[in-house]
């Protein structure tokens, strides 16, 4: 059994094109899991194993390894950096004890590293930096520490200071050892050349370390008597309390280098081995026991009788079905082992267990609590299903996942087509929690919805590809909510014969709209009585939640409207469940209609980084489409411009957007919240 202290489960996180892939790439390298440095930019990328991300050049799946670096094994997570994937990231975090941000040298902290960044705050995730492209021209490594500083608040903590920058970076000096680290080109850097501070560098370089300690010793009363005494403090203990205050998020270390110039990896994975905590170290998961009713606390401990684990992605393979990665949180499971998935109530087995090398495997025979590994075998698991036994049965809190702001409507080429096509989508769905599709009952067209255009365009083409389903595939749609935006009742009497015998029903309900965001919610205020059975109830409960997907004029979902049931006329002789559902739909409908529908279309929060010359242009296309500018950041080489826009205008905007900055601005995406459209489904404003 591994030892849980040496053990460390960390994720790779950034913006796009700061550069994760290619440190994973270095990390693999040296660590001797790849002998060859596979580059992103020929496709040849180890961790992009899917033939999209290799001919797109983006990381679109997290990818899962464990390589070994002094004796601790390392399962390591590369996520997406691309907006349309959030989800990965989202379910990577959920289940990692430590991270590595990886910050651009000139771009500093860009839109979706402020995304990842508070994901990883929401699940109190430690992290260190790493600030990449040191080789740039614009690169900056202390204006990227003050970025962190001051949009996160977050105490920073420099462990290097770069030598030199831009085309002269040579290399890294260490603020413990107080030594300049250079990396051999030669040997791709494997070969580090160790020196005294240079003179030219010494003051800066003692400075930062006045500053480490100083920091340190802010905190730790056995290092502020050693400092203030004008003692040598022991790297040892600085170390260790680094280690401390960087688990317990009270301070974030930064180390510097150039991932695509192989240089200052090494001491990268030190760091992480160093300062990032083992399963160990981190509070205990927080899960809900359903037998007891309570919330309990799931130590990581390999021995304990009764196994834990959370299914955190489904991958599906063409050979071995649907690949359920699993963070083992107690406990152990065996290949061979029943297990019971508690959200569904079913048993499974695992067939095999499986180590994940990217894209390739070696079989294990068994997972402990804190490890890392992925089942083969399991038939109804799904993203976010704890999987322990009846005698343990406690359900991990569930991940929360973005709306579908997108839709395209798909069809089969030909009839034959058609079966596949609906299990191919029922597997991508499994996979992907972000993506849905579901059957327009008046047009009889299949509609698939997700995160963004490139999010349904990478889902198009991996059913073509992987899956071999030809589809033709419709322009893209928003997805629009509808709500009530006035407090409405309505008496509903159901009576119909159906067989020869009577169906009756009454119901009595009230609909008005919640605080925008708060989801639509059910409330029985009947009281129970003994002569009305619960089925009655769990019909109205039904027939009312059926009706929140349905819509109320438009067929779009119910947003944030709250119902409830104030009245029930029961006829023991007549009133059957299904009257009282067929009541609740009709009565839910005409409440709605009453209480002042409106339609409710996505608003996105945009973010577009353009040269200081094209920002008048950018900030009009963005107005153009109805767009509000909420601030503007200046940049040492980059404007960047916040703002708000509705989803429906943002089509075609990555076009229009490069004709008139020269093709030198760029932008991301990401769904705000939903308001309400002026005029109507009907209008174009």
């Amino acid at each position: 059994m591994a030892d849980l202290s040496k053990m460390r489960n960390i994720g790779i996180m950034a913006h796009i094109d700061a550069g994760k892939t290619t440190t994973s790439e270095r990390i693999l390298y040296y660590t001797g899991k790849i002998h060859r440095i596979g580059e992103i930019d020929d496709g040849a990328a180890t961790m992009d194993w899917m033939e999209q991300e290799q001919e797109r050049g983006i990381t679109i799946c997290s990818a899962a390894t464990t390589t070994y670096w002094r004796d601790h094994q390392i399962n390591l997570i590369d996520t997406p950096g691309h907006v349309d994937f959030t989800a990965e990231v989202e379910r990577s975090l959920r289940v990692l004890d430590g991270a590595v941000a990886v910050l651009c040298a000139v771009g500093g902290v860009q839109p979706q590293t402020e995304t990842v960044w508070h994901q990883a705050d929401t699940y109190g995730v430690p992290r260190i930096c790493f600030v990449n492209k040191m080789d740039r021209i614009g690169a900056d490594f202390f204006r990227v520490m003050a970025d962190v500083h001051e949009k996160f608040g977050s105490k920073t903590l420099a462990l290097q200071i770069p030598i030199g920058a831009e085309s002269n970076f040579e290399g890294v000096v260490d603020l413990l050892k107080m030594k300049e680290y250079r990396f051999d080109p030669a040997d791709e850097g494997e070969t580090i050349i160790e020196s005294e501070i240079d003179e030219s560098r010494r003051a800066l370089a003692e400075e930062y370390r006045e500053k480490l300690v100083d920091e340190i010793a802010s905190d730790n009363d056995e290092i502020a008597e050693l400092y203030l005494s004008g003692e040598p403090v022991p790297n040892e203990m600085l170390q260790k309390e680094i280690r401390r205050r960087t688990i317990n998020r009270s301070l974030v270390p930064f180390l510097c280098g150039s991932a695509r110039k192989n240089c200052a990896i090494q001491p990268l994975i030190d760091a992480v081995v160093d300062y990032l905590p083992s399963p160990t170290e981190v509070p205990p998961a927080q899960a809900f026991h359903t037998k007891k009713e309570e919330e309990i606390s799931v130590a990581c401990d390999p021995d304990a009788k009764m196994p834990v684990g959370l299914v955190f992605k489904i991958q599906y393979d063409r050979e071995m079905g649907a690949l359920c990665f699993v963070r083992m949180y107690s406990g152990k499971i065996k290949a061979g082992d029943q297990i019971f998935n508690v959200g569904k109530k079913k048993r499974e087995r695992v067939n095999r267990i499986l180590r994940m090398h990217s894209n390739k495997s070696d079989p294990i025979d068994s997972v402990s609590a804190g490890d890392i590994a992925v089942f083969i075998g399991l038939k109804l698991a799904q993203t976010g299903d704890t999987l322990g036994s009846e005698g343990m049965p406690v359900l991990l809190e569930r991940m929360h996942f973005p709306e579908p702001v997108i839709s395209v409507s798909i069809e089969p080429a030909t009839l034959s087509d058609r079966d596949k096509l609906n299990e191919t989508l029922a597997i991508l769905a499994r996979e992907d929690p972000t993506f849905t599709s579901h059957e327009d009952s008046e047009t009889g067209q299949v509609i698939i919805s997700g995160m963004g255009e490139l999010h349904l365009d990478v889902l198009a083409t991996r059913m073509k590809d992987d899956f071999k389903v030809e589809a033709r595939i419709g322009a893209p749609q928003v997805t629009y909510r509808e709500s009530v935006t006035a407090k409405a009742e309505h008496t509903e009497e159901f009576s119909r014969t159906l067989g020869g015998k009577d169906n009756t029903a009454g119901i009595t309900l009230t609909v008005e709209p919640a605080e925008r965001g708060e989801g639509n919610s059910y409330v029985c205020a009947v009281k129970k009585a003994a002569d009305v059975p619960q089925e009655i109830f769990d019909a109205i409960e039904s027939g009312i939640n059926n009706s929140f997907s349905s819509g109320i004029q438009y067929g779009y979902m119910c947003a944030d409207v709250k119902v409830t049931v104030t009245a029930i006329d029961y006829s023991e002789l007549t009133s059957t469940p299904f009257a009282f559902e067929a009541c609740a739909v009709a009565a839910f409908d005409a409440a709605c209609r009453k209480a002042s529908p409106e339609l409710l279309e996505p608003v996105m929060n945009v973010d577009i980084l353009c040269p200081k010359d094209f920002v008048g242009d950018a900030m009009s296309q963005i107005t153009q489409r109805g767009g509000m500018i909420s601030s503007l950041e200046s940049k040492p080489s980059t404007e960047v411009v916040h703002a708000q826009a509705p989803m429906a205008k943002m089509f075609g905007f990555s076009t229009s957007l490069r004709s008139v900055t020269q093709g030198r601005a760029s932008f991301s995406m990401l769904f705000s919240h939903f308001q309400v459209k002026p005029g109507g489904l009907g209008s174009a404003y």
